[in-house]
């Protein structure tokens, strides 16, 4: 008991301390003391920001940690990464690991599987490794064509400022508010035509039934007709006209007399001539024809 005294109690607590400290920060890293990965190597000529502790992704999934990373002076173009993966992890030859940056900055590798049929990798071999082209990589490739297209840019803006500065596009402008305004009036009056239409539509129903009706009636009344018996008066009403136009025609008849005797017109023709002569000397000479004295006395 003399053994464990406030001292002693002191160091012991500041040991486990320490330890615990390292194994969280371990923990944290993502890596494990007591952890049972495969070791593999992997080797660039670039890391661009990949540090010790950085994830290791297949298909978007965690399959281990970068557990540290060798730096050959002799040879500044070799730099070795040490993985520990997941030993279920299966890998072909081929197989490729790459660094990956996101917006944020943080930096992850990401391994690209070789081709399945070729032979599995083993604990302790090394990978190829590389860097996959971000989204920085690419605008830096496209400034070479954003640079050619600033003149044609700086064209296009000068065309729009004189096509908005033409006075033509204001009064463009103008007829078309008016003809919007125009649209508006035209809108507000059909939407009234259709009302008084729809307003009129029952009545002009009803009169189209009442056509119809009418139309029904008089086609049942035609229906009902006796065509045959119609047709047998037209006929007879017609073969009367010719005998009556046959006697009219007829030189035996009166009438016929009267329009074929042409002698018969001459002496009517005559009478008619000295009867406008005796009205016309009548007119001129009355007491001729007319006796009139009032006194006795008779003039010759």
């Amino acid at each position: 008991m003399k053994f464990f005294t406030k001292e002693v109690k002191i160091a012991l607590t500041a040991i486990v301390a320490v330890v615990v400290l390292f194994i969280g920060m371990q923990f944290l890293k993502g890596m494990s003391l007591f952890s049972s990965d495969d070791v593999y190597y992997i080797a660039f000529d670039d890391i661009s920001g990949l540090s010790p502790s950085s994830p290791i992704y297949a298909n978007g999934y965690r399959v281990g940690v970068v557990k540290r990373i060798d730096y050959d002076y002799s040879r500044p173009n070799n730099i070795v990464a040490v993985a520990d993966l997941d030993p279920k992890l299966q890998m072909h030859q081929g197989t490729r690991a790459e660094i990956v940056s996101d917006l944020l900055g943080n930096v992850k590798l990401e391994l690209r599987f070789g081709d399945p049929a070729a032979p599995l990798l083993s604990a302790g071999d090394t990978i190829s490794g590389g860097m996959q082209p971000g989204l920085m990589s690419k605008a830096a490739d496209m400034l070479p064509q954003v640079e050619q297209m600033l003149p044609k840019l700086d064209s296009i803006l000068l065309n729009i400022n004189q096509l908005v500065g033409d006075p033509a596009l204001s009064a463009t402008v103008h007829n078309a508010e008016q003809l919007t305004a125009q649209l508006s009036a035209t809108s507000v009056q059909l939407h009234q035509l259709t009302s008084q239409l729809n307003r009129q539509m029952p009545r002009m129903v009803k009169k189209a039934d009442s056509v119809m009706g009418n139309a029904q009636t008089l086609t049942a009344n035609l229906s009902q007709l006796d065509l045959n018996e119609t047709m047998q008066r037209v006929d007879q009403t017609l073969a009367n006209v010719q005998q009556l136009t046959a006697k009219l025609n007829s030189p035996s008849g009166t009438v016929g007399m009267l329009l074929n005797d042409a002698q018969l017109y001459q002496n009517i023709t005559a009478t008619m001539r000295d009867v406008d002569s005796l009205l016309i000397d009548f007119k001129q000479h009355p007491r001729r024809y007319i006796n009139v004295s009032v006194f006795g006395k008779k003039e010759k």
